[in-house]
């Protein structure tokens, strides 16, 4: 008797019947109102965040990919929201009333328009955690300042997130920081 569940087990573990299964949501476009959406509908199917690119796909042009994923995480309940601004202190003013309603950051990118405009894009996410999160964006042209600034951030509690390269609105480039401190 011991034998044949011996050899039951290693035949179902061999046959693949314990293997994990997963189920993947590619979502591509060059709209951040349409990217939430997209977003809200797969994680009401059950998937959940997995990853962001944005750039230029080979057939879609200037556009953002999130790939959902299903089957690698948690699901159940959760929510999207994707904040994208071309001002680091408009984006940084929306993710702090996110983070007040317990939205955790999860990716970013930087999204490019089909007219030419670039933003950075912030993806977060709502569970049920329910903690208020404390977020800070720091940018600079110099990465010897921006070194400085997260010594200082880091000081303060803060815990470093992402880090992206972003466009002024002047035509200059940026490094941008995101950060968050947590209420306990």
């Amino acid at each position: 008797m011991k034998s044949t569940l011996l050899i039951s087990v290693l035949f179902l573990t061999a046959s693949g019947a314990f293997a994990q299964k997963y189920d993947y949501r590619l979502l591509a476009t060059s709209k951040t109102s349409s990217m939430e959406k997209e977003m809200n509908a797969a994680a009401e199917s059950g998937f959940v965040f997995g990853g962001v690119m944005g750039g230029e796909s080979a057939w879609g042009g200037k556009e953002v990919v999130v790939v959902m994923t299903k089957g690698t995480k948690e699901a159940g309940g959760k929510r999207y929201l994707l904040l994208a601004a071309s001002k680091t202190s408009t984006l940084e003013k929306e993710m702090r009333q996110a983070g007040e309603e317990g939205f955790e950051y999860k990716g970013q990118t930087v999204f490019e328009s089909a007219f030419g405009g670039q933003e950075v894009s912030v993806i977060l996410e709502k569970g049920g955690t329910g903690r208020r999160i404390d977020y800070k964006l720091l940018s600079t042209t110099k990465t010897s300042t921006m070194e400085k600034e997260l010594k200082l951030a880091g000081d303060s509690g803060y815990e470093f997130l992402g880090v992206v390269v972003g466009k002024t609105a002047f035509g200059g480039r940026e490094v941008i920081s995101i950060l968050q401190k947590t209420e306990k």
